[in-house]
């Protein structure tokens, strides 16, 4: 028997434990063996017959829930089994709240809480009713621009001659004609009046996270930012202007359009929006886009890279985007970000979670004039390196995400020697990994 994400060993009982009953009572429920070390084998507890009494009566004093608490025995040895079903009501334990994922208890707090109570209930964030929105406040010709970019998909409902209301309406967005959080995100006139960081922030930086060379910010409903977004980051962020309506051209030693849409489309529709505002790094050779919000229990950063179920944080508003035609239902974003990035000759995007959110981050080839820039920069930081140490760092500032392999293939040398050459590098604080080796990527230290 393994300890895994429904399974934890304590060697004997402590009242703290309480806290991984309740993150087992709130996720999908879980079993906790008491008397067993941290390899598995069982240990005899003293006082078996006092906990037998004990935990069931905590368990129900504290939390109000009913364990089944079994004692077992192997080898003459007692030990004692908890069994803990999972709730459909969230369980808290003297006021506060915790949560069993993966085969990590936590307490959940601001946001995560917020969440949480409203799955609980049956509810989403963008599912609630917003009291002080009056129809007012919902812009008519965003309406009018969303049924606009509907007519290409074909997949919205007949809306000749119905009212902004009634359009709404058909999109799930009112409750007894009351508006829900989703209709301010999607078609408010100032969603931010509501809610806080309704806005995508930009900025173009130069050799690293602190050098910012300009910025714009950018406010309004999801219709507006979808467009806005896109016309700012050809204006003033990108070094050629790029046709975001051709979904598939690909233009050598650009981003591809369908995944710079893509990118911002999964950050927009999977935000947390009561978190920080999106935020876009634009650099010489690379784009990341930010959201916050962690992902969902059950799906992990690898899972991203293959075929999954969608699983959106806010499906009012992923399920109007479907209509719109802006998004699929099928989980396939991130494979279409790492697709076109393959069909461009790019490097694999980089996917990881951070700051309690998602970062992606696209490379792109650098032109000649670029890459002189780059090959200046490293100049002034190989004084003294032998060749391969040189070329080493030239690969990593031309692409980050370059492989032990891709090195040794591309200066002929063993991957053995590789490492030798990286280590000393590192030595030198001239480079960094960040992130894991599967996963991550390399940095140069200025």
């Amino acid at each position: 028997m393994a300890e895994q994400q429904n399974i934890e060993w304590k060697q004997s009982w402590h009242d703290d434990y309480l806290k991984w009953i309740c993150g087992f009572a709130n996720a999908s429920g879980g079993v906790i063996y008491i008397g067993m070390d941290d390899d598995g084998n069982v240990v005899h507890l003293q006082d078996y017959r006092k906990l037998m009494e004990d935990i069931p009566n905590k368990s129900r004093n504290t939390m109000g829930i009913i364990c089944d608490t079994n004692l077992l025995e192997e080898d003459s040895k007692k030990y004692i089994e908890i069994k803990v079903n999972p709730y459909s009501v969230p369980v808290s334990l003297r006021g506060r709240y915790y949560y069993r994922s993966g085969s990590v208890k936590s307490e959940l707090t601001g946001i995560e809480l917020n969440e949480f109570l409203l799955k609980k209930a049956g509810k989403t964030w963008d599912d609630v009713v917003e009291g002080g929105a009056e129809i007012s406040d919902i812009n008519e010709q965003s309406i009018t621009q969303f049924i606009d970019d509907s007519k290409e998909k074909g997949r919205m409902p007949d809306t000749s001659g119905l009212t902004s209301l009634q359009i709404l309406d058909k999109l799930r967005l009112l409750d007894s004609n009351k508006l829900k959080r989703g209709a301010l995100i999607l078609f408010g006139k100032d969603p931010g009046q509501f809610y806080p960081n309704i806005m995508v922030k930009i900025g173009r930086f130069g050799k690293d996270g602190s050098d910012l060379k300009f910025q714009e910010v950018i406010e309004g409903n999801l219709v507006h930012l979808l467009n806005e977004v896109q016309v700012q980051l050809n204006y003033k962020f990108l070094t050629r202007p790029i046709d975001f309506k051709g979904m598939h051209r690909i233009e050598k030693g650009e981003y591809p359009v369908a995944a710079l849409r893509e990118m911002l489309l999964n950050a927009i529709v999977h935000r947390t929006y009561m978190g920080a505002a999106i935020q876009i790094r634009v650099y010489d050779n690379k784009l990341s886009i930010w959201n916050e919000g962690v992902l969902p229990n059950g799906l992990d950063l690898e899972s991203l890279k293959t075929e999954h179920n969608s699983r959106p944080r806010n499906p009012k508003i992923a399920d109007a985007c479907f209509k719109a035609g802006y998004i699929d239902t099928w989980g396939r974003g991130t494979l279409k970000i790492i697709n076109s990035c393959k069909e461009a000759g790019l490097p694999e995007p980089e996917i990881i979670e951070k700051d309690g959110g998602v970062q992606v981050t696209i490379y792109r080839e650098l032109d000649s004039g670029q890459a002189g820039l780059v090959d200046g920069l490293v100049d002034g930081l190989v004084d003294g390196l032998v060749e391969s140490q040189q070329k080493i760092i030239q690969m990593i500032a031309k692409n980050p995400k370059v492989s032990i392999q891709e090195m040794s293939d591309n200066i002929g040398i063993s991957t053995t020697a590789i490492d030798k050459n990286i280590l000393k590098l590192k030595d030198k604080n001239i480079i960094k990994r960040v992130g894991s080796d599967k996963a991550g990527h390399w940095e140069i230290i200025d």
